[in-house]
């Protein structure tokens, strides 16, 4: 059961900020105060051994000493001031510090972030299961997600279709024009599917492979064009009847603005550890919800990602859409946290108690290593 909050004369001081890391795909953050609460964050997953620097070098002495309370004030500050740093790995490392904290203010108040960032929405959040994979035959593929369709795990699927930032070269010889049906015929009707093409296509072709999803009747259709070529994408939305996706790489909110209020896309996808932290996430699903557009946060990572995301979403109004969760086993956040979510007929269901709601697996951290900021 939780305690009283307490109540103090001085505002509470963030004392410490420390990184646990095994390898360079993760790292956990532990932002302490002086009275002696925790919280617990991430880094965004990878490169890793430039993001822990980064929090400590050049973001942590904005936070030491700071009220925890005043968060979203010092983020702000943070990210102006680092004006001629902008870039991937101070986002990246940002999140880790921006998350710890939000965890150590819903230990404080006994609540969960969710209660924080506004309120329940909802608490039985819709996940879609998320294919990582282009090294797959569209054969095996449908066969794994006729898998989870039948155990009861999933009613929802995207795919991964095209190549990498591709130039309109697929992964393989024909895999996107054969993907498509074939899963749609393994998983039935009833099931809905969605397709990413990170950055693959240029309009034109983008258009041809776009017709294909809206005859298989996908639910929407991801970075068909790659991502900073907003006037190719604005033109491939406009073309197709099928809902165009995108914003995941970007972490300028001032690019969201122009993303939203052009209607550039008709899903908008800001990812919590690539824009800096839920601080500035919540903002992008805010303007989502001023202009009536869904945002659907990217979470392609399993890790603690997933369940800031989860929060987001309990509390957005915009977040109403189903959100990704990665079917993929992943050795490296193995016995990370508990308890792990459970996914049912494509839903998660959170829990009230405070903070994010998990546990640190104390043997992970026993086995990672440390660094301090003080």
């Amino acid at each position: 059961m939780v305690g009283p909050i307490r109540r103090r004369e001085a505002p509470m001081k963030i004392d410490s900020i420390t990184t646990y890391q095994q390898n360079n795909n993760l790292a956990l953050v532990r932002v302490t105060t002086d009275d002696g609460l925790e919280g617990w964050g991430q880094v965004s997953p990878y490169i890793a051994d430039q993001s822990v620097p980064v929090l400590h070098d050049q973001l942590s002495s904005w936070f030491l000493g700071r009220d925890p309370w005043d968060l979203p004030a010092i983020v702000d500050e943070c990210v102006r001031m680092e004006y001629k740093f902008y870039g991937t790995t101070l986002f990246r490392a940002l999140c880790g510090i921006d998350t710890a904290i939000w965890d150590l203010l819903g230990k404080a108040t006994g609540l969960p972030v969710y209660k924080l960032l506004g309120g329940a929405v909802r608490t039985t959040i819709g996940v879609y299961g998320s294919s990582m994979r282009r090294d797959i035959t569209p054969s095996d593929e449908a066969d794994r997600l006729r898998t989870l369709v039948d155990d009861g795990t999933f009613t929802a699927f995207k795919i991964r279709i095209g190549q990498v930032m591709g130039r309109d070269r697929d992964a393989a010889p024909g895999r996107t024009e054969s993907i498509i049906p074939t899963i749609r015929d393994a998983v039935g009707d009833d099931v809905t599917l969605r397709a990413d093409a990170n950055g693959c296509y240029s309009p034109a072709e983008a258009i041809r492979v776009g017709r294909l999803l809206e005859a298989n009747g996908y639910y929407h259709y991801e970075e068909p064009c790659p991502y900073p070529q907003l006037e190719s994408t604005a033109a491939v939305a406009a073309a197709l009847d099928i809902p165009v996706a995108g914003g995941e790489q970007d972490n300028s909110l001032e690019q969201f603005h122009r993303m939203i209020e052009g209607r550039v896309v008709d899903i908008v996808q800001p990812d919590i550890g690539y824009i800096g932290g839920v601080t500035r996430a919540r903002k992008v699903a805010a303007m989502a919800e001023a202009t009536g557009i869904p945002c659907t946060p990217h979470c392609a990572n399993v890790s603690l990602l997933q369940i800031f995301t989860l929060h987001l979403a309990a509390s957005s109004p915009s977040v109403s859409q189903p959100q990704e969760w990665s079917i993929e086993d992943v050795p490296w956040v193995r016995d990370l946290y508990e308890p792990l979510p459970i996914v049912r007929d494509s839903e998660v269901t959170l829990g009230t108690e405070p903070g994010w709601g998990v546990t640190i697996n104390a043997d992970y951290l026993a086995r990672s290593q440390s660094r301090t900021s003080r």
